[in-house]
């Protein structure tokens, strides 16, 4: 049987594999950046949503952040905990979970203003790969929601 047979099955023609390898090595390299602000890579992507928005309901945040409410709600309750946010019920749907950035929220924006400029220099993409990349990643996630309904 030819070897050709199984080349799709080697490392290096999966795409998977460097999508995996270099998200890996980019949250080791955010790691000592969200240190300094005391947040997980996770806890920092839910922050950046909840900076933009203010305030979320749960399934939103989850749909933003491709992340579901088993691995939503312990990290909102350590952001609660850290005085980050308040998590209250919807007055108009008591089943809607709403999440509120509070003022410590708000001034921790202010201590990750440079988490972005750090990680670039770290990528060393020039401005228009990275649009590119950028692109073709959301290109990518939005195939795989359009499969999914």
């Amino acid at each position: 049987m030819s070897e050709s047979k199984y080349d799709c099955l080697k490392i290096e023609n999966q795409l998977c594999f460097p999508l995996y390898a270099c998200s890996k090595e980019i949250i080791r390299r955010y790691k000592p950046m969200l240190d300094e602000l005391d947040l997980t890579y996770t806890q920092y992507i839910a922050m950046m949503v909840m900076w933009d928005r203010r305030r979320v309901n749960v399934k939103e945040l989850g749909a933003c952040l491709y992340l579901d409410s088993g691995t939503l709600t312990p990290l909102l309750k350590k952001l609660e905990s850290k005085g980050y946010i308040t998590r209250h019920r919807s007055e108009r749907d008591e089943r809607n979970l709403l999440e509120e950035i509070t003022d410590a929220g708000m001034a921790l924006r202010e201590q990750a203003l440079t988490v972005p400029q750090r990680m670039g220099e770290c990528v060393k993409l020039e401005p228009e790969e990275a649009i590119q990349l950028y692109r073709l990643l959301y290109k990518v996630l939005g195939n795989f929601n359009a499969a999914d309904q």
